[in-house]
């Protein structure tokens, strides 16, 4: 189904991929009532993983992309647990993002705006979420970032 937020994604030239499936025993997505818990989306694009330090192998720039993707795949499932009806989303409430940053880095906030700026370019003030930004010695497959986030829907 097509709505009001593909419209916008398909304006800003984003097509959601299918929602990744896991990579261990969990499952991608748990609705309690209103509220839906998207687990940690990983850095990824069509040539495949996003890896390394940010600070080391990546810049901050680079951090942000990869970031962005994990954005495209947080709202793929979304999409994917709300029987393919994105317009079901209310907002965003909240991301905790993880940065594969070197031990001195310090611009965690910076690599995430770029899941953060793309919700918001995408859904409006419904993107509008709380967020934490964290540093991470290491990341599974040695991604560079790694957002989980929560949403209200209907």
């Amino acid at each position: 189904m097509s709505g009001t937020f593909e419209t916008r994604l398909a304006e800003l030239g984003v097509t959601l991929p299918d929602a990744p499936v896991p990579a261990a025993n969990y499952v991608p997505a748990v609705r309690v009532g209103n509220t839906l818990y998207i687990s940690g989306q990983i850095s990824q694009n069509d040539a495949g993983l996003i890896t390394g330090k940010v600070g080391a192998d990546l810049t901050v720039e680079e951090g942000a992309a990869a970031a962005r993707t994990c954005a495209i795949s947080l709202l793929a499932q979304v999409k994917a647990a709300l029987d393919g009806d994105l317009d079901r989303l209310v907002r965003a409430v909240k991301l905790t993002g993880f940065v594969n940053s070197t031990p001195d880095f310090a611009d965690q906030p910076k690599v995430i705006n770029g899941c953060s700026d793309f919700l918001v370019e995408a859904l409006g003030d419904a993107g509008r979420h709380a967020r934490s930004a964290v540093s991470a010695g290491a990341l599974p497959l040695n991604v560079a970032v790694e957002i989980e986030g929560i949403f209200e829907v209907k």
